[in-house]
């Protein structure tokens, strides 16, 4: 019996130290859009929120995405959430990015976890950066910049009721496509 429990002990306490540091991933990524400047006063704001700390998005030709995501209504962790995109286009590369979704109500929040929701081709996402914003629609099919993160702040709005933000992470994705993302919801 005392031979299994050392490795056991052993096996916990690195669980233990390993937890907070997987946790800490979504504490980051809410940080992050805390401090970007265009999404910090949608934090102030929303009813709720989703946050993808890492989406890893790959292409050539067919393109494809996923990350896995945390709820959050009124501050409290509710649910979890799956996004997955597909695309189709002259595309090619890769890219991994965070990506934070506010629901302005709990009607829009009610949208979302009503289990699979899927952006519309007219949802916008702004992409934060250091020194410029730029949007363009969830489907990719259309971007534009913003020569300011004052001007970024400014294209950033809700749209029936969600507004999109990312951050980039790297990589090198370039193109033109047609897609759509996709997130399913389970309450915790």
């Amino acid at each position: 019996m005392r031979r299994y429990l050392k490795p056991l002990i052993a096996f916990l306490l690195v669980g233990l130290v390993a937890l907070p540091a997987w946790a800490d991933e979504y504490s980051d990524a809410i940080a992050a859009f805390k401090n970007a400047g265009q999404s910090s006063d949608f934090l102030k704001t929303a009813y709720g929120y989703a946050v993808f700390p890492t989406i890893v998005k790959g292409a050539l030709i067919v393109g494809g995405a996923r990350g896995e995501g945390r709820v959050y209504a009124k501050g409290q962790h509710v649910g979890n959430s799956t996004m997955t995109q597909g695309s189709v286009g002259l595309q090619i590369g890769g890219a991994g990015y965070s990506e934070i979704v506010f629901f302005r109500d709990e009607a829009a929040f009610a949208d979302f976890t009503r289990g699979n929701f899927e952006f519309s081709a007219d949802a916008q996402a702004v992409v934060v950066t250091a020194a410029a914003g730029a949007q363009g629609s969830t489907t990719g099919a259309s971007a534009g910049a913003s020569a300011t993160n004052q001007q970024a702040a400014n294209v950033g709005a809700y749209n029936k009721g969600m507004a999109t933000f990312v951050l980039p992470k790297g990589g090198l994705l370039a193109g033109i496509s047609l897609g759509g993302q996709k997130f399913s919801y389970t309450a915790r």
